[in-house]
């Protein structure tokens, strides 16, 4: 407080209702100046770049979207082609595999028919020397 110690009620009383009259005139005048018609156009050309940007905003996440929906749709057609491929593929791979172990089998099964008949020969070539030595 600048002003002098020594103050009497009534002075404190009249100190205060000017300050409290200061401040309602203080907020008067700007309640004056926010309702002037430049106010009033400040705001609104405010609100209307708001609404603008707002919009911009709104278009560039549409778009956004848009291009993320038809990437996620090229990729899931591309994985899709990717896992019918590969099951085509691995289909190919076992019927390979069956083919070589029909094969395989087969030949197999010769070889021990052969050698069935190799055996036999040879016990009846082996039963024929018996007989003519007797």
């Amino acid at each position: 407080m600048n002003g002098p110690k020594n103050t009497d009620f009534a002075d404190r009383l009249s100190a205060a209702a000017n300050a409290k009259k200061a401040q309602l005139e203080r907020a008067a005048r700007a309640r004056s100046a926010a309702e002037s018609p430049a106010a009033v156009e400040r705001r609104s050309a405010r609100d209307a770049v708001r609404v603008a940007r707002d919009a911009r905003i709104a278009e560039r996440t549409a778009t956004k979207l848009a291009i993320e929906a038809q990437q996620a749709a090229g990729l899931a057609a591309a994985q899709a082609t990717e896992a019918a491929a590969r099951e085509a593929a691995l289909k190919a791979e076992q019927e390979a595999r069956d083919m070589e172990f029909a094969e395989r089998a087969a030949r197999e099964a010769t070889m021990e028919e052969e050698r069935q008949a190799a055996r036999d020969a040879r016990y009846a070539a082996r039963k024929a020397r018996k007989r003519k030595g007797r």
